[in-house]
């Protein structure tokens, strides 16, 4: 079966969806790709900071993303010997320290509205095979496999906004460089206590960050950093004595951790690494989001810069720009603020114990 579209977009993420949506309000003709039978199925950022608030208000997007349910932090923590020393409350011109979307719903919301256009289609369980090239090295679709069988999609720009293992990067052959950031990153989620307060914890375990984060539904998600690489010898180890360094770093939620977290199979493994992209793109095609510059998790940043990338590529797609776009000038335009980002994170964990040397005794 053969598509054509003006912009065939790979990945149905935070970045490929809002794409969707402004490019279809703009009038061309989209369709975007996601390789998962479902949206929001693949594990991703999901904590909004003011900069992505900001994206979602000036398209009017935020509040159909927030009807299906967000949760605003209402205060950063930092704990030692059980118990906070420290509290940051929200700049009151901001109203809250990020704030939990689940993917589900960010996409979903986004997506509800782009599907009022007729010039917007999605096609999910379609997984890119192959990149179309014509005699002049110009990119002009792509090959896909949808519900297993063979499609075609004839497209005068690809973007590809399909992660941090992108196959369109790939296919492209656009070189990527990555950086090691000294540790891994163990993800549990829990229920949290019915008291518990929408909040970012925070504390120091073996010199490395443990963090707990409120989500929507009455959840908690752990995320504790440990040695790069240390996981596959870690499991080997006794459980009790790791998992007891949670207990004790917050008391209040031992029964729910004894209840909910009893093996290693508990945590989900997230290899830790940044990477970027020296070319965003080439002739037909552009990337954007992790798959041109990947975050780590410190900060929540990934989520927020994909939502400026979509945000700022938009502004510069119209029908007349599509057949000779400059992906230089796009890459121009983010890429000094995705270096800041990425320092900005390098310093955030190099210098986090530093919030526990005056800690309260």
């Amino acid at each position: 079966m053969n598509y054509q579209a003006d912009v065939c977009i790979v990945g149905a993420g935070p970045a490929g969806a809002l794409l969707s949506y402004l490019l279809a309000k703009k009038g061309l003709s989209v369709i975007l790709l996601e390789q998962n039978v479902a949206l929001g199925q693949a594990f991703r950022g999901e904590h909004l900071n003011e900069e992505g608030e900001a994206v979602l208000k000036s398209h009017h997007l935020f509040e159909a993303v927030e009807a299906l349910g967000i949760l605003r932090m209402e205060k950063l923590e930092y704990y030692a010997g059980g118990r906070a020393f420290k509290t940051i409350l929200p700049d009151e011109a901001i109203g809250h320290l990020g704030i939990h979307v689940p993917q589900a719903n960010l996409l979903k919301g986004i997506l509800q509205k782009a599907q009022l256009f007729p010039n917007f289609t999605c096609l999910l369980h379609t997984k890119v095979t192959k990149l179309i090239e014509d005699a002049t090295g110009h990119y002009r679709g792509v090959m896909a496999i949808k519900n297993g069988n063979p499609i075609k999609i004839d497209s005068q720009l690809i973007i590809g906004a399909d992660g941090r293992y992108s196959t369109i990067r790939k296919q492209a052959h656009i070189d990527v460089q990555k950086q090691k950031h000294g540790f891994d990153l163990l993800w549990a989620k829990i229920p949290a206590p019915a008291d518990w307060e929408p909040s970012i914890k925070m504390a120091l375990i073996n010199d490395k960050q443990l963090s707990l984060f409120t989500q929507v539904g009455g959840y908690l998600q752990i995320g504790w950093n440990i040695e790069q690489g240390s996981f596959p010898q870690l499991r080997k180890l006794a459980f009790t004595p790791f998992i007891q360094q949670l207990v004790e770093a917050f008391p209040e939620l031992t029964k729910t951790v004894q209840a909910q977290i009893t093996s290693w199979q508990d945590f989900v493994l997230l290899d830790v690494f940044s990477s970027h992209c020296n070319s965003w793109g080439t002739k037909g095609l552009v990337l954007l989001g992790d798959a041109v510059h990947t975050m780590t998790p410190t900060g929540a940043f990934g989520l927020n810069s994909a939502l400026k990338d979509a945000d700022c590529l938009a502004s510069l797609l119209n029908k007349d720009t599509l057949a000779q776009f400059n992906v230089q000038y796009f890459q121009q335009m983010r890429e000094q603020a995705i270096e800041e980002v990425l320092a900005k994170q390098i310093e955030k964990e190099q210098t986090f114990a530093s919030n526990f040397i005056n800690k309260a005794s």
